[in-house]
């Protein structure tokens, strides 16, 4: 093969999921945030989407890889089966053997394991891949799973994994119970071209090439052309690229190789080979369902008294932390990874501590979970969270209203 040509220590583009090879696009961190959401909350169930070679299963085997050792997880790949085959590969995961065992002793068997673990203080995971082929009944037996409690909390938690097709079934009128089940759902989309570049620069680097540029600038237009910005397209054609190069004993590939390797693959342009993408809802954040069309409320960041940052809060969820990842960033040490989330409904604003080193505070109290109410302050590491509800100020009179939201803040931070 080209490893020694292009001196590096292993392959770079191949197609099985490494997660040594796992590049985290932005699209790609926020969908892997979601999967941790499952072993931060009691009722995790998550849904993720994404075209056929988006990298859901490198995104699943990274994740599987972090897990903490107190977390069961039971891995289903083989989608087209029954209700009662469903249950036994469960079962088979978490160590049985229930060839012979009917439908009811498959139940009562997984129901005693999982109250068993929670017993244990161990928490369970069941991560189903490929799940657009499951079919309606195999779904029912799943909802049905997720409801397994004890007298304080349930038991299991649930990734779903699939092409948008799943989004589709689970959409359908028989499956509305299940998904009202569902916490989150995110739909991984394809790379941008200049995420592709990195993509390509990222996975030679771990492959060995320290920063040598083994692909010259003209070809990443064409790879993103022809791919895309599907990650196992992208694989595809930049391994073949690079096998053109080595026949001519080149040790960078040019826009003429990948040419090339276009023209064995007889691939045309991937805007031609495919609508589909276009047709994907994108996962952008629930849109508002009040009335009057705006933001539900918002709220404002502030450090030693003064606001840095100002966020409308549609209905929908979202997460405050350390990393790009979240949907609010806050670069302090004080802040964890994952610090805390805003849940908004038309109804209500919850915010919620997600399990983070310095906590949340509301008056001086750690607090596990706040309802908030207009003008808030939650207290967060070294920065503070005022919570402004717009329906409030919308039927609030003019001459009660402060004179702008910050006043209010600064206010409020003054005390």
């Amino acid at each position: 093969m080209y490893l020694e040509l292009f001196k590096l220590q292993e392959l770079p583009f191949r197609l099985s999921p490494d997660p040594a090879f796992l590049y985290l696009s932005k699209h790609h961190a926020r969908a892997k945030a979601y999967m941790e959401s499952t072993i931060w909350f009691t009722d995790g169930f998550v849904v993720i989407t994404g075209e056929i070679g988006s990298g859901k299963t490198t995104l699943i085997e990274t994740f599987l890889r972090e897990l903490e050792k107190d977390v069961v997880v039971a891995q289903v790949n083989q989608t087209q089966v029954s209700a009662t085959e469903f249950l036994q590969a469960v079962l088979v995961q978490f160590g049985f053997s229930p060839f012979k065992m009917k439908k009811a002793e498959v139940l009562s068997t997984l129901n005693s394991f999982l109250i068993e673990q929670y017993a244990n203080n161990r928490k369970v995971l069941l991560i189903v891949d490929e799940a657009q082929n499951l079919g309606n009944r195999v779904l029912e037996e799943i909802r049905l799973l997720s409801g397994v409690e004890t007298t304080k909390e349930k038991v299991l938690r649930i990734i779903l994994a699939g092409q948008p097709e799943l989004s589709e079934k689970l959409a359908s009128p028989e499956l509305v119970q299940l998904a009202q089940r569902i916490r989150l759902r995110f739909h991984l989309t394809p790379l941008s071209r200049a995420d592709t570049r990195a993509y390509v620069q990222h996975r030679l680097e771990v492959a060995g090439s320290q920063g040598r540029q083994i692909f010259t600038e003209d070809c990443f237009p064409l790879i993103y052309r022809f791919t895309g910005g599907t990650p196992r397209l992208v694989n595809t054609l930049c391994d073949t690229s690079m096998m053109a190069a080595y026949a001519l004993d080149k040790i960078t590939v040019q826009a003429a190789e990948v040419e090339t390797a276009i023209r064995e693959l007889q691939w045309v342009e991937y805007s031609v080979r495919t609508h589909r993408l276009s047709t994907v809802p994108m996962p952008a954040e629930p849109a508002p369902a009040h009335d009057s069309g705006g933001p539900v409320a918002r709220i404002l960041i502030a450090s030693q008294g003064q606001t840095v940052l100002e966020r409308t809060l549609p209905t929908g969820r979202v997460i405050i932390g350390r990393t790009p990842d979240n949907d609010v960033q806050i670069d302090s040490k004080f802040i964890s990874r994952h610090h805390c989330q805003v849940i908004t409904t038309p109804e209500s604003c919850v915010i919620e501590d997600l399990n983070s080193t310095n906590g949340i505070y509301v008056k001086a109290k750690r607090v596990r979970k706040h309802n908030l109410n207009d003008g808030d302050v939650v207290v967060i590491g070294k920065h503070e969270l005022m919570y402004i509800d717009e329906r409030v100020h919308k039927h609030r009179h003019p001459a009660d209203a402060p004179e702008t939201a910050g006043a209010a803040a600064e206010q409020a931070w003054g005390e």
